[in-house]
């Protein structure tokens, strides 16, 4: 369960482990799209946080509602902040790297948006359990996905 949660163990990094899951993500991620595009990202996020509930669950029955360590949240986050990138990669036919500017736009409003936790995101970390744990992750990921379009739309000028 440990290996699981800490993404194999990247959350016993210091410091700033939340900041080391989402770094780590970015690799798999990118390894995901190419083996299988969109569709295996999403699979793989589905999964990850099925077992990250569950590892969460298990672990934090202890007292401590959301040890640091346990960053397979981040992972699912960040996962579905690249979400428009792997998806508009694969719609427009192009190589993933050259989409360079929405994987760093996914990273930094990731972890933006994880960390001060605005409205939904601060709702589902309060809630104090496994659910909130990884909701708040999903939240912050999906407000990244949508200010990544919106930068994206702005940068190809589709909103001007």
């Amino acid at each position: 369960m440990k290996a699981i949660a800490s993404f194999l163990y990247i959350g016993f990094l210091k410091p700033a482990p939340g900041t080391w899951g989402s770094l780590a993500a970015l690799p798999v991620a990118y390894a995901l799209l190419l083996a299988g595009g969109f569709w295996l990202l999403l699979i793989a996020t589905a999964l990850a946080y099925a077992l990250g509930l569950v590892a969460t669950k298990a672990l934090t029955q202890s007292g401590d509602h959301d040890p640091s360590w346990i960053v397979i949240d981040e992972v699912v986050g960040q996962w579905i902040a690249l979400f428009p990138v792997g998806y508009g990669a694969a719609m427009m036919g192009v190589e993933l790297w050259r989409l360079y500017p929405g994987w760093i736009s996914a990273f930094v409003f990731f972890r933006l948006f994880d960390i001060w936790k605005p409205w939904l995101v601060g709702m589902a970390d309060r809630r104090g359990d496994a659910l909130g744990v990884m909701l708040d992750d999903v939240i912050a990921g999906v407000f990244s996905a949508i200010v990544t379009i919106i930068l994206a739309a702005l940068a190809h000028g589709v909103l001007m």
